[in-house]
Order: C-alpha cells, then structure tokens, then sequence
C-alpha cells in the first residue's frame, strides 16, 4: 500500500494513548513510505497525525470541504491540499487516492466514514483493506454491536470480514496485507 486514509477524531479525547498512537501512525508511515489521506484537520487526532507524518518526512494529503476550511480548521502546511464542494465528495476523493482504510478513534465523523467505506466494500465497490485500531479499546461495543448485527441476522458471517481489528499497529498493518477471500454471494 503506497497510500492509506486515516480516519480519526478532530478531537484528542481524554486518553494520551490515542494521541500516541496518531504519532505512531504518522512516524511510521513517513518512514515506510505510505502517503496519508486524510481529512486535512489542524485539530485533534487529526492534527497530530498529520503533524508527526510531516516532522518524519512523510507525506500527507489532507481533502476539505471549502465550509470547513473557511472555520479555519484546515492545516496549512500540507503535502497536498483538495478543497471540495461537499463532505460526500472529500469521502469519494480519500477513497480513490487510498489503497487503504485505518480507522482511529473518533466521534460521528469518524463512524460515518468507516461506516461507508465498509458498505461500500461490502456491495463490491472496492476491495481495499480497511483496518480499525482498537487503541485501549475504543471500539470494543461497537464491535460487539456488529456483532449483534450477525446474530440477529442483518449481517451475513462474512461480512464480519470485511474489516480486521487490531490493538498495535504492526499486527494491524499486517492483517490489512493479507487478502480477503470471500465469494459475492456471501457478501450480501
């Protein structure tokens, strides 16, 4: 992967280990290579990824929305920067420049991208890895709800694979690499 989407709060939340794991991510990614698409925040998770890819050398593509950067909530600094129209266009515009989704903490924004670019592999419209980092277990009722989601059949077995979850970034980034091989007919 030459390129990944980082969804992730433009807030810190209360626990360091999430702003942590955002400089992880970054640092890493400068140094292997991978371009980071993401929102363009200046602010929260979002700030601190981009801050630290940058510090590192790497690269980072921020998408905005001209409202949300008129808030004046946009890094300046970036590697590149797209001003779109609509938060459905920046969605659409990640999803082309990424070979890859990694999922961070987060609040509603964050749930609404994975959320879509989830359904958007689940009805075959790509096949790219998408990857949630459970830092200190954030995400551990949402991922029972999805669970639920199976047992009271609104989702079919297979879809519990269209994502894979991971408590350190190594082991995630090495799940991701791995390809998914499951038949059409059970996606849906």
């Amino acid at each position: 992967m030459k390129s990944i989407s980082v969804f992730c709060g433009a807030n810190k939340g209360f626990d360091p280990a999430y702003a942590t794991a955002a400089v992880e991510i970054g640092q890493t990614f400068a140094k292997q290579k991978i371009q980071i698409v993401y929102g363009a925040g200046n602010v929260g998770l979002m700030g601190i990824l981009a801050d630290a890819a940058l510090a590192a050398g790497g690269e980072v593509l921020g998408v905005i929305p001209d409202f949300l950067q008129k808030k004046e909530v946009c890094h300046k600094g970036l590697t590149e920067l797209i001003l779109t129209k609509t938060m459905h266009e920046r969605k659409q515009i990640m999803a082309e420049r990424s070979d890859g989704f990694l999922i961070l903490p987060g609040g509603f924004g964050t749930l609404d991208e994975f959320f879509e670019i989830l359904t958007w592999r689940q009805l075959r419209l790509h096949e790219k890895p998408i990857g949630v980092l459970d830092v200190g277990g954030y995400y551990q009722h949402l991922l029972a709800h999805v669970r639920q989601m199976f047992e009271k059949g609104f989702l079919r077995e297979a879809n519990l694979h269209l994502f894979v979850v991971a408590e350190n970034l190594p082991e995630l980034l090495e799940k991701m690499a791995q390809p998914v091989n499951i038949s059409e007919e059970k996606w849906l």
